[in-house]
């Protein structure tokens, strides 16, 4: 399988006389992807031709621009560590993250992540390519993650979220009754004194908020669902915390620790988005994991 991503695009009236520059600025090709593709083996061709972006296209024009080959970081090694793919195509992967993987490799975990499971996939696909999570998750919340195949794939979608057009809904059980049927929390997060890992409300943080619907109450804590209008780092826990329901199992910041699930319990459980070539809107949602089944059965 070829690792060089290619667009291809026939010209209509409504471009004819426009500049391939012009042009591709419109397809959201990014100045940094021109300069890669004119000096790291990509190409631009005109009717099969190669040319640079100065040609003035005509009608009937078949553009084709090929962006250069990708290879995988260093720091991402290959494994076969199995995945569960929700959806794939040539453009993305969908999948189900389990708690208790990276995202990424750390220095605590440099093994067993996300990024090593995909590029052990890209391996047995015979595709060379580096993974592009568009949606992290913390290393023990699971559910969906957003991956991109491409780096100019991935750069569609970093606009798209900027713009708010990439929604994930996540469940979690806080600790304590929520009276609250639903609620939004807008407070500025961030590091927390010399901390690298954990974070806090605070006045000099980035504007952060979240909406909140109680599903079920028990009696020692709430299922929740919850929105982000921003994703900064620990968001959801964070903003629990300061509501004073901090997660089940959330030792971090303060959640009840419990002999039956080892986490915080929080889940991706839905993902909605416009899919930047083929434009239709695409939804996928994944049900919650057997630890946070138990738990809700324990009715603790």
């Amino acid at each position: 399988m070829s690792s060089q991503f290619q667009l291809n695009w026939v010209m209509d009236d409504s471009n004819s006389g426009l500049l391939i520059k012009d042009f591709l600025k419109n397809e959201e090709i990014s100045r940094t992807a021109l300069t890669d593709i004119k000096f790291k083996g990509g190409s631009i061709l005109v009717n099969g031709e190669a040319v640079n972006v100065r040609y003035k296209l005509q009608t009937g024009d078949e553009l084709t621009v090929i962006f250069p080959p990708e290879t995988p970081s260093e720091g991402a090694k290959g494994e076969d560590v199995p995945l569960s793919i929700l959806f794939e195509d040539e453009f993305i992967l969908v999948v189900n993250k389990p708690a208790e993987m990276n995202t990424i490799p750390s220095r605590e975990h440099p093994s067993g992540s996300l990024a090593n499971a995909l590029v052990g996939y890209y391996d047995k696909l015979g595709f060379c390519a580096a993974p592009h999570i568009v949606t992290r998750l913390d290393r023990n919340t699971s559910g969906i993650v957003l991956v991109a195949k491409h780096r100019h794939v991935h750069h569609l979608f970093s606009l798209m979220q900027r713009k708010g057009l990439v929604h994930r809904t996540y469940e979690a059980f806080a600790s304590g009754v929520i009276l609250e049927t639903s609620g939004t929390i807008t407070a500025p997060i961030g590091r927390k004194g010399d901390s690298i890992i954990e974070r806090e409300v605070r006045d000099d943080g980035q504007y952060a908020c979240t909406h909140y619907r109680a599903l079920q109450r028990h009696h020692s804590f709430t299922r929740v669902e919850l929105r982000l209008e921003t994703g900064r780092t620990h968001q959801i826990r964070v903003h629990m915390a300061f509501l004073g329901h901090p997660l089940v199992g959330d030792d971090l910041y303060g959640g009840p620790i419990s002999t039956v699930i080892q986490r915080q319990a929080l889940h991706c459980k839905k993902i909605n988005f416009i899919h930047p070539f083929l434009r239709k809107e695409m939804t996928f949602t994944a049900s919650l994991p057997s630890d946070m089944e138990k738990f809700l059965e324990a009715d603790v």
